[in-house]
């Protein structure tokens, strides 16, 4: 008996529909509303439910995702090839209002075990940090944080962990150039993260650019005004030391200061009000927009409800749904503020003579995605339906309660660095084409959007959405489901899938500035 076949519309404007069934489906399948396919048409695909005249509009989302290049018969694969891309929505033509939006409906009595900072905020980890100031150091860092996992760290079982904060910035760049602000406000608020509960440790060479001190918490002197002063930065080429082993002595002491300190730390009863939590997508397909990115968006709804806050980015996978997001914002100005992000980022490509077609991937392609309309209005959904209340430059600092855009490029290992300096204890990655993305700083929750991947990559994905599509749950289900993971997660009582393969990422930062 052949399998009855799935297909999604989003909105009943809809003229194309997804198929949902694993293997696709077969030339002649006879669908509900009386199409016949005219072609196999792959799962994550559309297919034209009418007659798309050439010219005419062909929607999904309910929205604008192109216009026919040729007639597509009714049964038809709509892939790329038959779509052209709309023109992006006119920022200067997107109205701005200050009309109040409703409160979200509270939801109380929600927490986790997460450790408390100095400055209010709460950590999901309890993480020794060490960040350098230059990318020559890096290789040093890496023997380091070895050597203190082998000899140190068993000695103090309250700390979870010891990352070296690499990245490829501090020297051989403007770093005087008005664009310099964002790599180093990054690698600053990335010190200042709460999982590392201000005690973190600075590496340097001598004679870098960026100078260590530029990147200490205001906090920095806590260990200083113990019996013990403990430098807080170690450069290699201070001439105290005599040779590798008393550069790496050097260190290796003031780790075990810090060390000691944060072993005393232990989780305490947080409200769910304390959560930050970064939402992003990566190796995206056509059924993200439909399960993981919705579900994720239900469960930042209820974050949001709690008091807590949640973070979406990816300015080119916003931008051509923007129109949608602005009447959010919750006054004039957050909303100005997001459409000047556009604008910055709109001029960033022009510069490089980087076209908005440059997205979606290939791989996107090849899992549905026809275009980056198509993609965006995918993409927004993982934002919930709360208010926007803030709107945040690259690499600045979590200002607010509530649902805030962290503008980012959509890059997943930009996107993650830049979140991770947002201020994110927690983070929620969905994918439909499987990426072992991970994060050693902070736990991520990888959110599979349909079945089959998530089957093949059972180890390595938490949660599977594909449910949603299969009908055997609903988005409000799986967000509730998403949402006790998190609140699980953030309190140490579940280990997800990256942590115990220790598949872990590099941080990338963005650097639009030149390299002398």
């Amino acid at each position: 008996m052949s399998e009855a076949p799935i297909i999604i519309k989003i909105a009943k404007e809809d003229n194309v529909g997804v198929v949902v069934n694993v293997n696709g489906l077969q030339k002649g399948t006879l669908l509900n509303d009386g199409t016949i396919l005219s072609q196999n048409v792959p799962a994550g695909h559309k297919v034209a439910l009418t007659n798309i005249s050439e010219g005419d509009k062909i929607i999904r989302y309910g929205q604008i995702i192109g216009y026919a290049n040729r007639l597509i018969h009714r049964g038809e694969l709509v892939h790329e090839s038959v779509i052209s891309l709309p023109a992006p929505p006119g920022l200067d033509s997107i109205p701005l209002t200050d009309d109040p939006k409703p409160e979200p409906e509270p939801l109380t009595g929600y927490s986790f075990y997460g450790y408390r900072n100095a400055d209010g905020s709460a950590g999901t980890r309890n993480i020794l940090g060490i960040t350098i100031s230059v990318q020559c150091v890096a290789g040093f860092t890496n023997f380091i944080v070895k050597r203190i996992k082998e000899e140190l760290l068993s000695k103090y079982p309250n700390v979870d962990d010891v990352v070296a904060l690499n990245h490829t910035y501090g020297c051989g760049v403007a770093i005087n150039d008005s664009s310099a602000v964002i790599p180093i406000r990054t690698i600053k608020n990335i010190a200042a993260n709460p999982n590392f509960g201000g005690q973190i440790l600075v590496v340097g060479l001598g004679c870098e650019k960026l100078l260590p001190e530029r990147l200490l918490p205001q906090d920095h002197h806590t260990l200083e005004k113990s019996d013990n002063p403990v430098s807080n930065i170690v450069i290699m080429q201070d001439e105290s030391f005599r040779g590798f082993d008393e550069m790496a002595g050097g260190i290796m002491k003031a780790a075990e200061e810090h060390l000691k300190w944060l072993d005393r730390r232990k989780r305490v009863i947080c409200p769910a009000s304390d959560l930050v939590v970064g939402m992003q997508c990566g190796g995206s397909d056509a059924f993200s927009g439909i399960t993981s990115n919705p579900v994720a968006g239900f469960a930042a709804d209820l974050i949001v409800r709690t008091g807590g806050s949640v973070m979406f980015s990816e300015v080119t996978e916003v931008r051509d749904a923007v129109h949608l997001l602005v009447p959010r914002t919750i006054d004039s100005s957050v909303g100005k503020a997001l459409i000047n992000e556009m604008k910055w980022y709109d001029d960033y490509l022009l510069k490089w003579g980087t076209d908005r077609s440059a997205n979606p991937s290939p791989g996107n392609k090849r899992g549905g995605l026809s275009n980056v309309v198509e993609k965006a209005l995918g993409s927004i959904a993982k934002s919930g339906t709360s208010p926007i209340v803030d709107v945040l430059g690259p690499g600045e600092k979590i200002r607010r309660k509530g649902l805030s855009f962290a503008a980012t490029p959509a890059s997943d290992f930009v996107c993650g660095t830049l979140q991770l300096a947002s201020g994110m204890n927690i983070h929620v990655f969905m994918t439909g084409l499987g990426t072992p993305y991970g994060l050693a700083m902070v736990p991520v929750i990888k959110v599979g959007s349909n079945s089959k991947l998530s089957d093949r990559w059972f180890d390595l994905i938490d949660l599977d959405a594909g449910q949603v599509a299969l009908g055997q749950k609903t988005i409000e289900e799986m967000g509730w489901e998403l949402f006790r993971m998190i609140l699980e997660v953030a309190s140490g009582e579940k280990e997800v899938a990256c942590d115990k393969s220790g598949l872990y990422n590099d941080l990338v930062l963005f650097n639009p500035g030149p390299t002398t």
